[in-house]
């Protein structure tokens, strides 16, 4: 049995030998081209903390997880200008990104406020009322909860 390979490459009338040669490596060295070193070079590869806490906005400490089937939620949420939002708590541990905008988060039992900007990262209460206001332009957010299937990462304020 032969081991040998051929290739048989047929030109067209008009291409001399030595357009023919640069053609064919042209194209072997496109086939056999190793990726660029930046593609990977794990160096370029960067690695922000943008949030670490063990502590809500406010100062509290997190106590714990939910009990049940773990589930993660991430949402963008828009929130037009000049709008004050409801009154409401979260169950469950999050963290919001601040995408653009800016953002004053309240505390309703005392009125403690913090306010944030694009590019800010906050981690939010749990199981204590509070509300964002924004001003003069919308604020987009990346929120992120980590809660259970069957528990709502938000509850608003029955009045």
């Amino acid at each position: 049995m032969n081991s040998q390979m051929t290739m048989e490459f047929f030109l067209p009338d008009g291409i001399n030998g030595v357009a023919a040669t640069l053609a064919i490596v042209a194209m072997l060295s496109m086939l056999f081209q190793r990726p660029d070193a930046a593609e990977n070079d794990q160096s370029v590869v960067r690695s922000e903390t943008l949030l670490r806490s063990t502590t809500s906005w406010d100062g509290e400490r997190y106590k714990s997880y939910p009990p049940g089937q773990p589930e993660l939620s991430i949402l963008k949420i828009t929130v037009p200008p000049h709008t004050k939002l409801e009154w409401h708590s979260h169950p469950v541990p999050s963290a919001a990104y601040v995408v653009a905008g800016e953002l004053t988060l309240e505390r309703r039992k005392d009125g403690k406020k913090q306010h944030f900007t694009a590019g800010q990262a906050l981690s939010e209460t749990v199981d204590t009322l509070h509300r964002g206001v924004t001003e003069d332009q919308p604020v987009v957010l990346v929120v992120f909860y980590a809660g259970n299937s069957s528990t709502p990462p938000t509850q608003h304020l029955r009045v």
